[in-house]
């Protein structure tokens, strides 16, 4: 099982976010854990890699299982830990290797292509307290099948 982990960060009314070039997406910056990291280092890390800044106080709020379908059978199967952080240092760079950086409006990030599982999480760190659990079900093409999520 693959383990991965993002950070979304605010600053004010906008949030830092990534545009995949693959499909267009705009995701929270992040990605892989490596052997033997916190899921808190590998996000700091993984946001660092992606984007030159280094967040502060990132704090855990949502845990996710996605689980990928083939004929309704599970294929693939990953964790995704998201942290927020409202505190950062560094310069962000010009460009990302990883596609295009943007500060969004807070307002604006529900209307922006993304996977379907993404809008409810970005709902949940950019509105709500807590941490929110879930599971998503995607076709191989993600396509949203189902979902169920619970918050604390």
């Amino acid at each position: 099982m693959q383990r991965i982990t993002n950070c979304v960060l605010t600053n004010g009314e906008h949030a830092l976010l990534l545009q995949k070039p693959s499909r267009g997406w705009w995701v929270a910056p992040g990605g892989k854990m490596e052997l033997g990291e916190t899921i808190k280092e590998s996000a700091e890390r993984e946001f660092r890699e992606e984007t030159g800044l280094h967040v502060e106080d990132a704090k855990l709020r949502a845990v996710f299982t996605i689980v990928i379908l083939e004929n309704d059978q599970p294929v693939n199967e990953w964790m995704m830990f998201t942290f927020h952080a409202t505190s950062f240092k560094g310069e962000m760079f010009e460009q990302s290797p990883e596609g295009k950086l943007e500060w969004k409006s807070i307002k604006d990030v529900q209307g922006l292509p993304m996977a379907a599982g993404d809008k409810y999480m970005f709902e949940h760190v950019l509105h709500d307290q807590g941490v929110l659990h879930g599971t998503f079900y995607y076709t191989k093409e993600f396509d949203l099948v189902s979902y169920r999520l619970t918050s604390e």
